[in-house]
């Protein structure tokens, strides 16, 4: 046990000495000094664990640390964070001793990775995509955060054969879902597809193994191919005084599967199974330049496919790649890819922008790294958006292919492929988007929801009378796009519940009730209301009316009554109020639904036609009815959340029910103006859904209601049958 100890300590030692040789920064003295101490930190901290393998747990922070270092670029803070990225989590050593040995910076960056690994990692769908939201979010404090994160994620994968089966497919899922597509935006290809290899691994293990096999058996045969295309261009090269190197690198294992899937073909089907890569040396003024001269050699002896050129040396990626990828026909008139790059470019495409920005600034990496937050801020700005549509939106701008598009003046915007004209005007500014009345494409007008194709060229109209709607949303596929429409609805939504407010204080004013805080509840509640935005707005827009406060105001004066009678005889529990109220409310309902369940009263606190209430659902007893100030009530609202049932008084008398109707006929101009008219202000009838569609000149339409009687819903047919153009109506 003494040799294993002396054993592991001399490997652990090793692995320190290493880390310090292959960090792509330059490491000072300080800087080493500083890796040094959360080394021995990490060391004293995790002495006592060992990972599943068996191995001493420190193994994995030196590893998580190494790929920091060498594969994503990072500088000595990062590395000294990695090394003590577990540190809180798991060991004695808590936030303010970390804030102590190393100030508050790489403290910031170790309680951020703690708090993305205490995320619940729930097998629920929606619950996994909310982790990523909030994980993506954290970039909001330090993007260090993730790409720590990042790298501690490539470790466990590379080491996650000692878990369970179950405990695999999990991770790797999440792996491919979160991780792999991260990775792709920040840059990190080498580590974006050992990321996918690793999932696929787990995830599809016959695939991951039949791919990985066929690839072996043909390394020779492809070494042998790739020596023998080089050769001729080399003798080229090297006559125009080029320094080069050309090697060929194969296709990851999942772009591979991609291909087998996505077109339906065997794997000897697949022609661009490799890629010949030629990285050469160059200034910076001269970089374009010696590219397009290494085209010019190659497709001198090989005939290119002018439809695969790809020139992202003029127009670099989103994420900041730049090279020049040519397919030609190669010797056995085979396809081949070449990828032509300068060593600054290989190093961007490696290691991200790490190496960007070092190329940029010296050695500033760390402002470099907040440029490239704030390029990400876009996606981050809609923070209060649900969940899944966060992930799908985030997602769709990571995979999407790029268009390039023109202003008026000539000048190249690059932009989502499937982006429309809407999501241009958004592009170019905040303002203009939300001003936008009308856009020339290559000089024609076009709808906002116009798809756009590269080459186009674009004119904003605008009109400071514009207001975005809801539809809008329709028309945008970027999300910066759909983050400043909800923006932008919510502040006008705002605006209105302010008239609203004022309106109402008036109306009130008139039928003699005091504005206050109880009164605008109450109010909100016999509207059947969530909150008092949603009830100033839609008395600012109009849908309020004066019958329905006038009938608050029935319905308020009952209750003060009720009360001071029950006062002034509060000897009697029965008495003539008391009953008057039973009759008015006189049955609880349940959720959204509001579906009539079996309950009892709770004894703790003794419930009474009319007080707010709340189911609880019991072990033993069925659904408890308790008030919402019960003693009990925060109690059983936080430990058993999961068990609480929405409930209500309501006067059974005054219930409206749910109920749909079918119109179709004739499409005439402003007949569904005419219908929601007749429905919503004659009738007063509350429309909870409604849906258009036409077709050939005939519309045909879906509207659900709420009704208090069938007499009231047959009133409603009858008059609907009488307006010009509607053939047919009836009762779903």
């Amino acid at each position: 046990m003494i040799v294993d100890s002396i054993k592991e300590n001399n490997l652990i030692a090793k692995e320190y000495k290493e880390l310090l040789k292959i960090s792509y920064q330059s490491l000072s003295k300080d800087d080493r000094k500083l890796i040094r101490l959360a080394f021995n930190t990490s060391v004293d901290a995790h002495k006592n664990q060992r990972r599943k393998s068996g191995e001493p747990y420190v193994f994995h922070p030196i590893a998580v640390a190494k790929i920091v270092a060498s594969k994503i670029g990072l500088d000595a803070t990062c590395i000294a964070a990695a090394l003590l990225h577990d540190v809180i989590e798991d060991t004695e050593y808590d936030e303010k001793k970390i804030k102590e040995i190393f100030g508050k910076k790489i403290c910031k960056i170790v309680v951020g990775l703690t708090k993305i690994s205490k995320l619940a990692k729930e097998e629920n769908v929606s619950l996994q995509a909310e982790n990523f939201r909030k994980m993506v979010l954290t970039l909001n404090d330090d993007v260090r955060v993730i790409l720590i994160k990042i790298a501690d994620r490539l470790h466990n994968m590379q080491t996650l054969g000692s878990m369970p089966n179950e405990k695999q497919i999990k991770i790797a899922s999440e792996t491919l879902y979160i991780y792999a597509p991260i990775a792709h935006r920040i840059g990190l290809y080498e580590l974006k597809s050992e990321l996918e290899d690793l999932g696929l691994k787990y995830t599809e293990p016959e695939m991951f193994n039949d791919i990985k096999n066929k690839i072996e058996q043909s390394k020779d045969e492809q070494d042998k191919y790739i020596k023998n295309f080089s050769r001729r261009i080399s003798e080229k090269l090297r006559k125009e005084d080029l320094k080069f190197k050309i090697n060929g690198r194969p296709k990851s294992i999942h772009s591979i599967r991609d291909k087998i899937v996505n077109k339906n073909i065997s794997f000897e089907e697949i022609y661009d199974k490799f890629a010949i890569r030629i990285i050469y040396k160059s200034e910076n003024h001269t970089e374009k330049f010696l590219a397009w001269k290494i085209y010019s050699i190659i497709t001198d002896h090989y005939t290119p496919n002018p439809l695969r050129l790809r020139d992202w040396i003029t127009s670099p990626r989103s994420n900041g790649y730049e090279a020049l990828h040519i397919t030609v026909v190669g010797p056995g008139s085979k396809w081949v890819e070449v990828q032509i790059r300068s060593e600054r470019m290989h190093e961007i495409a490696e290691k991200g922008y790490a190496a960007h920005y070092m190329y940029k600034r010296g050695n500033q990496n760390e402002n470099g790294l907040e440029e490239w937050l704030n390029r990400l801020q876009e996606v981050l700005e809609d923070t209060e958006s649900n969940a899944l549509d966060f992930v799908e939106d985030f997602k769709l701008n990571l995979y999407s292919t790029e268009i390039f598009v023109f202003t008026p003046a000539g000048e190249l915007k690059s932009l989502a492929k499937g982006s429309t004209a809407l999501d241009f005007a958004f592009s170019i500014h905040t303002g203009l988007g939300l001003k936008t009345r009308g856009v020339k494409v290559n000089g024609k007008m076009v709808p906002l929801s116009h798809e756009l194709k590269s080459g186009d060229q674009i004119e904003i109209i605008k009109s400071e009378n514009t207001k975005p709607s809801s539809n809008w949303l329709d028309y945008v596929k970027t999300s910066r796009a759909k983050a400043k429409i909800r923006t932008a609805l919510k502040e006008e939504k705002k605006i209105l519940a302010e008239e609203g407010k004022e309106i109402l204080r008036r109306k009130l004013k008139q039928l003699k009730i005091k504005f206050d805080e109880k009164t605008i509840n109450d109010l909100g509640t016999f509207l059947k209301l969530n909150t008092s935005l949603d009830l100033f707005y839609r008395v600012g827009i109009g849908k309020v009316d004066n019958t329905q406060l006038k009938k608050f105001a029935n319905y308020n004066n009952r209750l003060i009554n009720f009360f001071r009678k029950r006062i002034s005889r509060r000897q009697n529990k029965l008495d003539q109020s008391e009953n008057e109220i039973s009759s008015n409310y006189d049955q609880i309902v349940f959720g959204n639904e509001e579906e009539k369940l079996d309950f009892t009263f709770a004894k703790c606190c003794n419930p009474i036609p009319g007080d707010d209430v709340f189911g609880f659902v019991t072990v033993n007893e069925g659904i408890k009815i308790h008030k919402k100030n019960c003693s009990n009530a925060v109690g059983l609202q936080s430990k058993f959340a999961y068990r609480i049932l929405k409930s209500k008084w309501i006067d059974s008398t005054v219930q409206e029910y749910t109920s749909t109707i079918k119109i179709s006929g004739i499409d005439n101009l402003g007949i569904v103006n005419q219908i929601t008219k007749l429905i919503s202000n004659t009738l007063n009838i509350n429309i909870k859904k409604m849906s258009f569609d036409t077709v050939d000149n005939i519309f045909r339409g879906q509207i659900t209601l709420k009704v208090k009687t069938k007499n009231i819903l047959n009133d409603l047919i009858k008059r609907l049958k009488k307006i010009n153009g509607i053939e047919k109506v009836i009762r779903e």
